[in-house]
């Protein structure tokens, strides 16, 4: 069995901690390679597996990486996560859909592509702050935070991106300040475990790279039963999930659900990585 752990030019070994992810593999006498998504040298057939792992560019080459995927399908090549699924988890609108559904989520403006963006007449009056970003994106990228009285400079930065690209336009909770952002991770749809992610003083970002502290956390049972709804709404396999959500009274509101490439804090959680690799096992034999 020959399975290609896929990552991106940033990191063609991948990082540090899913590197760990083969010589466990090795255990059950799987052969893994850190692969990069973008390698035009690779022969992706010679490969009976390919899962989803550090692919941390893919919203910087957009076209690039929905051909690709394409191109994969119709080479009939297992992956995990599958690639309906990914296709379908690279671009935020699926929130609109979870929500539909009955999952609570931060209140959001679904903007389509437009040569025409007006945020000043589509925006709640009763909002102070909102968000700001592209529907297909990651790890704050083009994302802005703004006052209401700043709309109009907003608007003009985000006009010509609007042209390209769906937007998404929520307004601002304070509480990620406050309380912070709360991952829950599962693996093959079972809960494995959760973090708290608290940004700096003055920010809203909560990813490491802006100083964002990391902390494990044992959230309450109903907690895990609102995440384990979210991920319940998938009818395919997931090999891993990762609900992030800011909690409100109780509450989980769904930020977004990360099945392509999340970081899954294997160095937070003990035993993580071993229940990951198991639950791999699982699924490709």
């Amino acid at each position: 069995m020959k399975i290609a752990i896929l990552t991106c030019t940033k990191l063609p070994e991948l990082n540090p901690e899913d590197q760990k992810i083969i010589p466990e593999l090795a255990k059950y006498n799987i052969e893994a390679t850190a692969v990069i998504w973008s390698d035009k040298n690779i022969n992706w057939t010679n490969f009976d597996y390919l899962i989803f792992r550090n692919t941390w560019d893919y919203f910087e080459r957009e076209t690039e990486f929905n051909i690709w995927l394409d191109h994969i399908e119709k080479l009939g090549i297992k992956t995990l996560n599958p690639i309906q699924v990914i296709k379908k988890n690279i671009h935020k609108f699926y929130l609109r859909e979870l929500q539909l559904q009955g999952i609570p989520i931060l209140p959001t403006i679904f903007i389509d592509k437009t040569n025409e963006l007006y945020l000043g007449e589509i925006i709640p009056s009763h909002w102070k702050k909102a968000v700001i970003k592209p529907a297909f994106s990651a790890g704050s990228y083009l994302t802005e935070v703004f006052e209401i009285k700043d709309i109009t400079a907003i608007n003009e930065k985000f006009a010509p991106i609007a042209r390209d690209k769906e937007l998404l336009l929520q307004e601002f909770a304070p509480q990620i300040q406050s309380i912070g952002e709360t991952s829950f991770i599962f693996f093959n749809k079972q809960f494995s475990h959760a973090v708290n992610k608290k940004p700096v003083d003055g920010d809203f970002r909560v990813q490491s790279l802006f100083g964002g502290k990391y902390n494990l956390v044992q959230p309450s049972l109903q907690l895990i039963k609102q995440a384990q709804k979210v991920v319940d709404t998938f009818t395919e396999d997931l090999l891993y999930a990762r609900v992030d959500g800011i909690i409100i009274d109780d509450t989980l509101h769904l930020m977004e659900i990360e099945c392509i490439e999340p970081d899954l804090y294997f160095n937070l959680s003990e035993n993580s990585l071993d229940r990951f690799v198991a639950e791999i096992v699982k699924l490709i034999t």
